[in-house]
């Protein structure tokens, strides 16, 4: 198969024998899949400055097996700037995107929505907003929606006063203390599905409740970038 001038991104990259890479890219029409760039690192190389993460990419490939070969890559309208929080928070979502995906699976809404969530942090003076507005979306694409409205049994509207714990293959659960592993009142789970992250509270719990859930879709495994984001969140916090 061969592909022509393909918007996409890169999402991880790796040394490959001696002056080669391989690269995973995230393209709008093709999902998700890895391409070798022969001579890539080589001095003289004219895609060393083209081929990195964040920037978006018109790519050529040739696939002939699950490994292609890169033939061709260059900009593709103005490059995003992410530094500080925002560029560890790209990398996040890159490393999301990476154990979430299928190769070879075509998701243009979520290549949409990766683009969006760039671009909200490249502008952002607090990504964290973004990121969950972000999470809450992709967990959407990908079939495992909030459930932060109704009551998982009776399906009754969500009493703002009322206790409930989120489970997360059922949804909120009535329960008689405030007290517990992702409990939260009504009212906070109806804030965050309203996304009114302006309020620190519902950001918090917001951040509290897609951690589990992220985590409980990825089997437990632990993302390392944002191992990096909370301790890193954790040392500029003035101790008490």
């Amino acid at each position: 198969m061969r592909a022509q001038q393909q918007a996409a991104f890169i999402l991880h990259h790796r040394p490959f024998r001696d002056t080669s890479q391989i690269f995973d890219v995230l393209s709008r029409e093709h999902g998700k899949l890895s391409l070798v760039a022969r001579g890539s690192r080589g001095p003289k190389s004219r895609l060393r400055g083209v081929l990195r993460p964040f920037m978006p990419l018109s790519m050529s490939w040739v696939m002939r097996t699950e490994l292609g070969t890169l033939t061709g890559a260059e900009l593709h309208g103005s490059p995003l700037r992410l530094t500080g929080d925002a560029l560890l928070s790209g990398f996040y979502i890159n490393e999301l995107l990476l154990h979430f995906l299928h190769r070879h699976d075509p998701q243009p809404d979520i290549f949409d929505n990766y683009v969006h969530v760039l671009e909200a942090l490249a502008a952002a003076e607090d990504v964290a907003p973004c990121l969950r507005k972000f999470e809450i979306e992709l967990l959407r694409q990908l079939g495992y929606a909030l459930s932060l409205e109704h009551e998982a049994e009776s399906q009754e509207s969500l009493r703002p006063e009322t206790w409930y714990q989120y489970r997360v293959e059922q949804g909120p659960m009535p329960v008689a203390r405030s007290e517990g592993p992702l409990v939260f009142s009504g009212a906070t789970m109806l804030a965050i599905a309203a996304q009114r992250f302006s309020d620190p509270a519902v950001l918090r719990a917001a951040s509290r409740l897609l951690r589990e859930v992220i985590s409980f879709h990825l089997g437990g495994k632990e993302l390392k970038s944002r191992k990096v984001l909370i301790e890193l969140h954790r040392h500029r916090t003035p101790a008490s």
